[in-house]
């Protein structure tokens, strides 16, 4: 193939007119010879390669070692063994302890040492069972170690630089996993060896003729400039036709910045935001919006239960004695309630929240009148993944408390939300049927792919929800699926492609 020797990068120029035919390249030599880096190694291997001025020759495995932290702190101030014996030599017995305190050592350092050096005739006991000196001299071996230590300061210790002696005393004090207690660790690298190839050693003489050295400038600074030092240098061609580096600007996950959108369209609207937690006990998921205790949808294949801790201690009074008459008797609202005893051990049961609707219902006792109050919840129900439904979930909810609230203020609200915050050309309001609300409206929009879907459900909060929380003003109350209206908005097919890993489409993909 052709190649312009100009359009070379001068990681490439420097090592093709450094090696010659018949070398051995490695990504070692030219950190050694040319100082690179190793990154720099392996980028100009690859780009050498991809023009077929390089060829791989071989590959192996070399065991390398290098010093730990601990390592580190021994080539400063010694190896345990070697601090106890001078400390010794002052032939003052001292107790393990003792040394331990005076060396600032741990226990087990110096029992380790202790015993090491006992065996090989170093260390002994007195009658006071205190440390003392039986040899004038440390093992041979204490030698070995430290120069290992002080030649791994300098750079990586490869096995097959060490002798016999050395790989023996390494080996024993080196881990390749674990290795925060030892002075070394095991590192395994894989070499590649390259040699330069025919066309690779012709493209060398076309550089030589051309007097391409590597050393070419690829910029100008204002401080060349100002100094003039740009005068006796080379620079690299520039190509008007080079395709520009991509810029990877930071930006947010387009439905983290949706999601964002909609909090701040409601919060501008005079909306105040609540939230709680994940998890939360069956009075305030169901029992609190007059969900009968045997409802189907308690069933263990709709809510996700908590084992650890399964049930809550307590659940607020008055509100659990209240809701407890409203299931059993209808309280003071003038409903019959739904007449059965009221389990309370059931309502302390914990669960995932499995919707947003919670969040409303807790806010009813401290909320102001008139009041609204908006919340966008992650919720939890056992269901088939598909491209409008998915096991987790997001709601937006809502409530609005005022005397003059009605349900024309609610279509209204709905109308919002189905065609300015989901972007719906079309929008249809079917009757729907919830326990906590009368009457009950569901919003279907229409996906151009997906066709008619449910977007959420809506109503009129019955009095036996708000009485027992405190409240005797008509509230308007809403819980709509967020992950559907944002497939509107920003142009999905696919929930799923809300929760993508995949980084390119969070790049590439805008908004509305």
């Amino acid at each position: 193939m052709d190649i312009d020797v100009k359009s070379l990068h001068p990681l490439e120029i420097r090592i093709l007119r450094h090696v010659t035919r018949g070398e051995q390249i490695t990504a070692e030599r030219m950190i050694d010879e040319l100082d690179y880096k190793l990154g720099q190694c392996n980028q100009a291997f690859s780009w050498l390669m991809g023009k077929g001025l390089l060829e791989e020759t071989r590959r192996e495995t070399r065991v390398y070692y290098e010093l730990t932290e601990l390592g580190h702190m021994q080539a400063e101030v010694g190896l345990p063994g070697e601090r106890m014996f001078n400390l010794l030599k002052e032939h003052v017995a001292h107790s393990l302890p003792e040394m331990a305190k005076a060396l600032n050592l741990e226990q087990r350092d110096i029992g380790s040492a202790f015993g090491e050096l006992s065996k090989a005739g170093v260390f002994g006991m007195d009658e006071q069972k205190k440390a003392i000196l039986k040899s004038d001299a440390l093992p041979d071996t204490y030698q070995v170690i430290k120069q290992l230590i002080l030649r791994a300061q300098e750079h990586s210790l490869c096995e097959t630089d060490l002798d016999e002696d050395e790989q023996r005393v390494i080996g024993s004090i080196s881990k390749k996993r674990g290795a925060s207690m030892v002075p070394f660790k095991i590192v395994e690298r894989e070499e590649v060896v390259y040699a330069l190839t025919a066309a690779g050693a012709a493209v060398q003489g076309q550089l030589e003729a051309a007097g391409v050295t590597g050393d070419e400038l690829g910029a100008l600074t204002p401080a060349m400039l100002a100094g003039g030092s740009w005068k006796d240098k080379s620079f690299r061609s520039y190509s008007v036709a080079s395709p520009p580096g991509r810029v990877l600007l930071g930006r947010r996950n387009p439905y983290g910045e949706y999601l964002q959108w909609v909090k701040d369209k409601l919060t501008t609207l005079g909306f105040e935001e609540f939230d709680g937690p994940l998890v939360e006990t069956e009075f305030w998921n169901g029992d609190a919006l007059f969900m009968p205790q045997f409802h189907s949808a308690r069933d263990i294949h709709d809510v996700y239960y908590v084992n650890n801790a399964s049930h809550a201690r307590e659940i607020e009074q008055p509100y659990l004695d209240q809701v407890a008459a409203v299931h059993e008797n209808g309280w003071t609202t003038g409903s019959r309630g739904w007449g059965y005893e009221f389990d309370h051990e059931f309502t302390r049961r914990q669960v995932m929240r499995s919707q947003g609707t919670v969040l409303s219902a807790k806010t009813l006792p401290k909320a102001k009148i008139p009041g609204k109050y908006f919340g966008v919840a992650r919720c939890f129900r056992y269901d088939q993944v598909d491209a409008t439904h998915g096991a987790d979930f997001y709601q937006t909810e809502g409530i609005v408390l005022g005397e003059d609230v009605n349900l024309k203020t609610l279509l209204g609200l709905l109308k919002m939300f189905a065609e300015e915050v989901a972007g719906a050309e079309e929008v249809k309001y079917v009757p729907g049927y919830f326990p906590f609300t009368e009457p009950s409206i569901e919003v279907h929009i229409k996906h151009p792919i997906l066709g008619w879907f449910e977007l959420g459900g809506s109503g009129i909060f019955r009095p036996e929800v708000t009485k027992a929380m405190g409240i005797d003003v008509p509230v308007l109350a809403w819980g709509l699926g967020i992950d559907r209206m944002a497939l509107m908005h920003l142009g999905l097919n696919d929930l799923r492609e809300l929760f993508t890993p995949d980084i390119e489409s969070v790049r590439t993909r805008r908004g509305k």
